[in-house]
């Protein structure tokens, strides 16, 4: 047993005993079905926070010769699968964590030839009847142990992106291209690596390491494919742990989930339990992440980006072209790099059907708010989110000038003069000008009710909150929009729900460029 080479399970025996470990070993099933075969190389990427260290400490607890991980796998559905005990055990895995060998060197220059030291160190000792020389590269202390013995090795490296990341000068990025080369694009080494699986937050670098990585298979935040129930929790797995800690599941979903891959919605999962310990749900992002990342993106002000981002504060989808992105931290040359790095950190959801990016969840909409309101460009923005407290306020008391005056500095803000005049631009002011409502409705947009598609409707998930539905007309009257929602009784679609309702019936005047507002009470028993 090593630190590096056959580790023993105390990582993830770790994990399990906290008592809050989510079965993920069926993961184990789909990674065998690369070990040994073709294609061998994996790449797993995904934000920060989503459990890429704990399937990492679980794929290494179960394949490498330096424990017995029989018992502590015993409960789990891994042990119920047939030829569970084919592969458990039987592999010299090495396991790097990069990042934290960059942190531990003090001279970052040479922590690649530093670690790989510690490593052959262990070598001699595992393999003390071959011949390994203080001086050798890992590459060739595998080679030489395969060449004699016919040995085989998993490579688990946590965070192989961390010099991207870090921006690392020319010789040491060059220095551990070198590294990444010789242990995965050598031919002859090959065969003695029976499986490779790397985990980043970032995808493959595509103009730097492209060459060197591009023999393996990547599952990102983008297209997870079938590992997409592994990396992050399941609606399903999200239900349970709720029912099991007495928390308001729908409320759970409001705050974390998001991340649709596959059919799947996906939860991070370190929030979620976070909030289960706390028994409240808030924001846990900013524990370990900051919103500067934000912040620093949204400053390079490309054309179109402020537009775009104005238009997700509001509750709208974006396009996104993420092929243009080359995964590296100073290649930023438009919105869609900026929008699809966003997406890699966690801070936007991909939608792979539409091609489109959105704000996930209430608790990512409050990191872009605090990037938001330190950012001048967004003054406006930020003080429309600001007011938008009190509009609610106004609105449930029936101040209808409140509610047109708002909508009126909304609708500014949030469009180009070239789209002023849409429908979805009136959608967006309203969703944006009422962007405090989300911390107390369900806000829909279009949604099928009675006779039609209620244009905007506020479903309230707190107590002594009436229900809103809000018509929209262009150049006709408010009087208009309110006989809307009566005439097409767009009130069917709160047949369950018994309180307060609001009609709100709005106009917009194209030529003036104004809204009117007329607001009406009622109760459903």
């Amino acid at each position: 047993m090593g630190i590096y080479l056959n580790p023993n399970n105390e990582n993830f025996r770790k994990t399990l005993a906290s008592g809050t470990y989510v079965d993920k070993t069926m993961m184990i099933t789909e990674i065998n079905r690369f070990i040994d075969t073709g294609n061998s190389y994996v790449c797993v990427s995904r934000p920060r926070r989503f459990g890429k260290t704990i399937a990492g400490n679980m794929l290494c607890a179960y394949y490498s010769k330096g424990c017995d991980s029989r018992e502590l796998f015993a409960p789990y559905k891994i042990a119920q699968v047939p030829g569970f005990e084919d592969k458990l055990n039987k592999y010299n895995v090495i396991q790097i964590d990069l990042n934290g060998e960059f942190r531990r060197t003090l001279d970052s220059d040479t922590f690649l030839k530093k670690f790989q030291q510690k490593i052959i160190k262990e070598f001699q000792r595992e393999f003390p009847d071959v011949s390994i020389e203080n001086g050798d590269s890992l590459a060739e202390a595998i080679l030489t142990v395969y060449s004699i013995t016919g040995e085989t090795f998993i490579i688990l490296i946590d965070e192989y992106d961390v010099l991207v990341r870090e921006k690392a000068e020319e010789g040491l990025f060059h220095a551990y291209l070198n590294f990444l080369n010789g242990l995965f694009k050598d031919n002859t080494l090959r065969p003695a690596i029976a499986l490779a699986y790397l985990t980043g937050i970032l995808p493959i670098v595509r103009d730097k390491i492209q060459s060197k990585l591009n023999v393996f298979e990547e599952y990102t935040i983008l297209d997870a494919g079938e590992l997409a129930p592994f990396i992050g929790f399941t609606d399903e797995e999200v239900n349970e742990i709720c029912h099991n800690n007495n928390m308001d599941y729908e409320e759970c979903k409001r705050w974390y989930d998001g991340y649709s891959q596959y059919g799947l919605e996906i939860y991070n999962p370190v929030s979620v339990m976070r909030a289960m310990k706390a028994g409240r749900y808030g924001n846990y992002w900013s524990k370990t992440a900051s919103y500067a990342a934000i912040s620093d993106q949204i400053e390079l002000n490309f054309d179109g980006t402020k537009d775009a981002i104005i238009r997700m504060l509001s509750g709208e989808r974006v396009d996104v072209d993420v092929l243009s992105f080359l995964n590296t931290m100073d290649h930023f040359t438009n919105r869609n790099d900026i929008f699809t790095y966003l997406i890699h950190l966690g801070y936007l959801a991909y939608d792979f059907n539409d091609e489109t990016a959105r704000i996930p969840n209430r608790e990512i909409q409050s990191e872009w708010q605090r990037a938001i309101a330190a950012n001048a460009d967004y003054k406006v923005t930020n003080d429309i989110i600001a007011a938008s407290k009190e509009l609610l306020s106004e609105t449930i008391a029936g101040n209808e000038e409140a509610v047109r005056a708002a909508l009126d500095v909304s609708h500014i803000h949030v469009t180009s003069n070239r789209s002023y005049n849409n429908e979805d631009a009136l959608q967006s002011a309203i969703y944006l000008a009422y962007i405090y409502a989300l911390n107390q409705y369900t806000i829909i947009r279009e949604m099928i009710s009675g006779k039609g598609y209620a244009d905007v409707v506020f479903i309230p998930f707190v107590p002594d909150k009436p229900a809103m539905i809000i018509e929209l007309k262009r150049n006709s009257s408010k009087e208009s929009a309110l006989n809307q929602i009566r005439n097409r009784q767009y009130f069917d679609s709160l047949s369950h729900y018994q309180g307060a309702l609001l009609f709100v019936g709005v106009n917009y005047d194209e030529k003036e460029k104004t809204h009117s507002c007329k607001i009406e009470r009622f109760t459903i028993s």
